[in-house]
């Protein structure tokens, strides 16, 4: 599955995008409002995890631009137990170089378009309240807040609150 538009292709990512994956996740770890890592990750740290995601169940995918890996998505399982399996969860990260360029937004159309077909109608996603583009970027998909945790996440010079955001109905059931 490939799609393009204006030089930018997303695809399901591969093992040989892991280390591209890693690096752009760890270009967010430094700003302690993306993500609860306080240091960066290996890739090794990380292929664990990326072994956990399936073509036909939990995906990854990437953004490219001229080879490059500028982006990616990842549906992730939630809470891990049979009742949960319509539900996943969502994260979107973007290389700092290619921020603001709809990548983000490329990137949840095709997770939300997957969604019926991988049996997934409920997205979730945790993010930090601090983190006003992630939010502002579910929000344009329709996410509506579901949850408020004040404080939960704790940093060396300060704490976050996380707001759990929803999607739901993603495969035309009304609940």
């Amino acid at each position: 599955m490939q799609t393009s538009d204006q030089c930018l292709t997303i695809r399901y990512a591969t093992a040989a995008d892991l280390p591209a994956i890693v690096e752009i996740y760890n270009t967010t770890v430094a700003s302690r409002t993306v993500t609860a890592d306080t240091t960066p990750v290996t890739v090794e740290d990380r292929r664990d995890w990326f072994d956990s995601h399936s073509l036909d169940r939990h995906p990854i995918w990437v953004t490219e631009h001229d080879t490059q890996v500028t982006g990616w998505l990842s549906l992730s399982v939630f809470y891990g137990r049979p009742a949960y399996r319509a539900t996943a969860e969502v994260s979107v990260y973007v290389a700092a170089t290619h921020r603001r360029r709809g990548i983000g937004r490329a990137l949840m159309r095709e997770a939300i378009a997957h969604a019926p077909s991988l049996q997934i109608h409920t997205l979730l996603g945790f993010v930090f309240a601090q983190n006003k583009p992630s939010m502002a970027l579910l929000k344009v998909f329709g996410f509506e807040q579901w949850g408020f945790l004040p404080r939960v996440a704790e940093f060396e010079t300060h704490h976050c609150d996380l707001v759990i955001l929803g999607l739901s109905g993603l495969d035309g059931t009304a609940l």
